[in-house]
């Protein structure tokens, strides 16, 4: 029996993968049953009625076709939004609030991280690592894309929100632990420019605010996008709303000046590729700290896929010969993961930029042969 203080479990869709939401909710469900939570509940936040597992732990909170926030949020954040409306908001502001996302899986691990993390007490938002490649690999090339992003979680992350308590780089939009009257003063209700990337918004407003973080140990699991061109769109949509989150004037910009550099590092990713294209074609001499500056970000980024892949596809799991050929297999799709961010970054810049695209993850909606194909 695990006791805790009051927390709610939370997912949020628009709903368009029922059976996806029916059997994540169900497996969620199962394992904490199994660890002997208690005192907790959990909610499906969703813009369409679900049919869902039967639980007397468990209620649909259905999001009204004509609600608007006083700001106009949208798509995500508006559903957020709304289950803090006083008409609607019934949690004690001692409560803690577990948010995911319609296809996150919690594990036994991160469970016991969350008890950790809400125990202590200490600070008012966590956050933990969530892998990609549990359960079956659907894409092998976008999976291994976001073994960068494990890596990513492991170092960048960690290190902001457990060793500085700040999110100076934003954070992610699942896997996040808030305390119910934080949530609440902060808001997701941040207009149309903080409805894209609503996650970087509610960061980087909880940071000015005096708000701290904490890093939550144990991972969850999600899935990477099954096609390549769904990667493609979801990374456009995350460039194009930290762009918005960064260029408004809501935030005091030495808040996100960290979170600006990374941006403008990433949008001058086709430059740099073009750099190195026209090298071979017409080489220039360059200073030699200039020569090994780049011959050690290259070495990073390299590094990163490697250890992201032997966290997401680790030996013991495996086999250590699938293991190596999971290492070898992150760095060999590396151009094509570099093709794919040159063009998001592209198409972000010159197309509409209050988009919401959803990344379908429904792996029950996709034959056998599809799940084959890459």
């Amino acid at each position: 029996m695990m006791t805790a203080p009051k927390m709610r479990i939370r997912t949020v869709t628009r709903g368009t993968f029922p059976e996806l939401v029916f059997r994540t909710v169900e497996r969620n469900l199962a394992l904490v049953d199994k660890l002997g939570l208690q005192n907790y509940s959990y909610e499906v936040v969703t813009d369409n009625a679900l049919r869902l597992p039967s639980s007397d732990l468990l209620k649909m909170i259905l999001v009204p076709t004509n609600y608007r926030s006083k700001t106009g949020a949208l798509f995500k954040s508006r559903a957020l939004q709304y289950c803090l409306e006083p008409e609607v908001y019934d949690c004690d502001d001692s409560t803690w609030i577990v948010h995911l996302d319609e296809e996150t899986l919690l594990t036994e691990n991160s469970v016991k991280g969350i008890i950790n993390f809400v125990c202590d007490g200490q600070h008012q938002f966590g956050q933990g690592l969530v892998t990609y490649a549990n359960d079956v690999v659907v894409n092998w090339i976008t999976t291994t894309a976001d073994s960068f992003r494990v890596a990513d979680d492991m170092g960048k992350m960690r290190t902001q929100l457990g060793v500085l308590h700040k999110p100076l780089f934003s954070w992610k939009g699942s896997y996040v632990v808030t305390k119910a009257a934080a949530e609440k003063d902060v808001t997701f209700d941040n207009g149309p420019d903080g409805s894209i990337a609503e996650d970087c918004f509610f960061a980087m407003k909880a940071f000015e605010r005096g708000y701290t973080f904490n890093w939550i140990e144990g991972e969850m699991w999600e899935k990477s996008p099954f096609t390549l061109s769904d990667l493609l769109k979801q990374r456009k949509r995350w460039i194009q709303g930290i762009f918005l989150v960064v260029h408004n004037r809501d935030i005091g910009f030495r808040y996100k000046v960290f979170l600006a550099l990374s941006l403008y590092a990433w949008l001058s990713l086709p430059l740099s590729c073009l750099t190195v294209l026209l090298n071979f074609t017409h080489p220039a001499t360059y200073p030699q700290w200039l020569e090994v500056l780049s011959a050690w970000i290259a070495s990073v980024n390299i590094y990163m896929f490697m250890f992201g892949a032997l966290k997401s596809f680790p030996f013991r799991r495996l086999g250590l010969l699938k293991g190596i050929f999971s290492i070898i297999g992150a760095v060999l799709f590396i151009p094509v993961n570099v093709v794919v961010e040159n063009i998001a970054v592209i198409w972000a810049l010159f197309s509409e930029k209050h988009q919401f695209y959803i990344v379908d993850k429904n792996f029950l909606g996709r034959s056998a042969v599809d799940a084959a194909i890459v």
